[in-house]
């Protein structure tokens, strides 16, 4: 079976946004690949050096929250990234080929830097992170990276790496990786906009059923439709695309026309909604309650899995010292 490798930032508990856009995949991938999922507690520095007390339980919290949707070491090897020291120094003999113009180009730099302003970016760390990303990937003999079109150039970056690896040193050790195109459904914030904790508008995998509905409920709609009698543009409206996932043809349906010819009000809308949100989040929350009664160190909860990832790391590593001669 070829390999996959992905990975999250341990930053908080998931919402439905990390489901839909990385986590249903990556349930979907473990029938068919070998799959190394990682926790990029590293990565979490480059925007959060200066606060990393939290990094240890949001390791543990988004452990719970995979194992809860049903990824897990029985069909993937997880591991926390810190716990393999062999990244490092990955990461460190790839920042010695590795051209800043490289880097600086990643469509994510700019963009990052605008969307965290307020943070202080001006760092090697920050500047370097898809450096570390790569040795990630490759270190594990990765064929296939799941991203969706917009995350393609960081793949494609990790293929320059890795060619400019095997020209320098007449050796190939890696597998060059390949995106493997995956179909993400974007969900919208409560609020409308892109949907994150940063913004304090998400529903979270987690979040008790009172919370969800009246999360919910408040979501914002078509600005158009101020009152009751005016019809509105599924198409123009944050809900819709919920609908679009969760709900039924003919509800779907039934929602689209109401919304256009004000037969129906953003409360009744909504309502369909809600049932089937909580419908979904109530055994995923269930499990997920019992898992963190028996999940108190997620080190000790991962440790085999965890000293298998190390294994092929070190294998890797290993064959990259032949090559440079070190």
């Amino acid at each position: 079976m070829k390999r996959v490798f992905s990975a999250m930032r341990p930053t908080g508990r998931l919402h439905l946004g990390h489901y839909f856009g990385a986590l249903d995949n990556w349930i979907k991938l473990q029938k068919d690949y070998e799959c190394f999922y990682g926790i990029a507690d590293w990565h979490a520095l480059t925007t959060n050096f200066e606060a990393p007390d939290d990094i240890r339980e949001n390791t543990r919290q988004l452990l719970l929250d995979w194992l809860s949707t049903g990824v897990n070491t029985e069909k993937s090897v997880l591991f926390v990234q810190s716990k393999n020291l062999a990244h490092a120094e990955l990461y460190l003999l790839l920042g010695m080929i590795t051209p800043v113009a490289w880097l600086e180009r990643t469509p994510t730099y700019k963009e990052m830097q605008a969307e965290l302003s307020h943070k202080d970016l001006a760092n090697y760390g920050f500047l370097g992170y898809p450096v570390l990303m790569t040795s990630d990937i490759i270190i594990y003999n990765a064929a296939y990276v799941p991203v969706g079109i917009d995350q393609v150039p960081h793949v494609e970056l990790s293929r320059e790496i890795v060619r400019r690896f095997h020209t320098l040193y007449n050796k190939e050790v890696f597998v060059e990786p390949q995106a493997l195109l995956t179909k993400q459904a974007k969900l919208p914030g409560l609020d409308g906009r892109k949907m994150s904790k940063s913004y304090d508008n998400s529903v979270m995998l987690s979040d008790i059923p009172e919370v969800v509905e009246k999360k919910l409920k408040t979501m914002v709609t078509d600005t158009n439709r101020k009152k009751r009698s005016d019809p509105g543009d599924p198409e123009c409206c944050p809900v819709y695309p919920y609908h679009d996932i969760f709900s039924t043809e003919d509800e779907k349906a039934e929602v689209t026309a109401g919304c256009k010819n004000a037969g129906i009000g953003c409360l009744d809308c909504k309502k369909i909604l809600i049932n089937h949100v909580l419908a979904f989040l109530a055994p995923i929350r269930e499990k997920r309650t019992r898992l963190e009664r028996e999940i108190t160190d997620a080190d000790e909860y991962l440790a085999d899995s965890q000293k298998k990832a190390g294994e092929e790391a070190e294998k890797t590593v290993a064959a990259v010292r032949e090559a440079i001669k070190i």
